[in-house]
């Protein structure tokens, strides 16, 4: 799961370096670096997290950016800028990660749900 998370943003930046340097290419350059990268981070904290409530939010936290960095591939998908081939392989590879992140986090829930010995 670290090198999934770990990949997003080497897609998404390989992305962002074919951006014009015009000023909306520009912004959403900066939110699409700035979503995609945060995933990895958070899930190295989630990683390390003191209870299953805190492991549980901090893998919301993931996916909550997972989902914006879906939203500005889509809006780069629609303006299509850059070329179609890198915003789809980023685009699917964020769906996946999204789907993971929503089945994890249902997982811990109902662990943290279940009676104790």
């Amino acid at each position: 799961m670290t090198w999934r998370t770990g990949s997003l943003p080497l897609l998404a930046c390989r992305i962002v370096a074919e951006l014009p340097t015009e000023r909306v290419a520009g912004h959403i350059a900066g939110q699409l670096t700035r979503c995609c990268t945060s995933p990895a981070a958070n899930y190295a904290e989630a990683r390390g997290a003191e209870s299953r409530r805190d492991f549980v939010h901090k893998m919301k936290v993931c996916l909550k950016e997972l989902r914006e960095t879906m939203a500005w591939l889509k809006l780069l998908r629609a303006l299509e800028i850059p070329g179609p081939g890198a915003v789809e392989e980023a685009t699917a590879e964020t769906d996946e990660l999204i789907a993971i992140f929503v089945t994890s986090i249902a997982t811990a829930r109902r662990k943290d749900t279940r009676p104790g010995p």
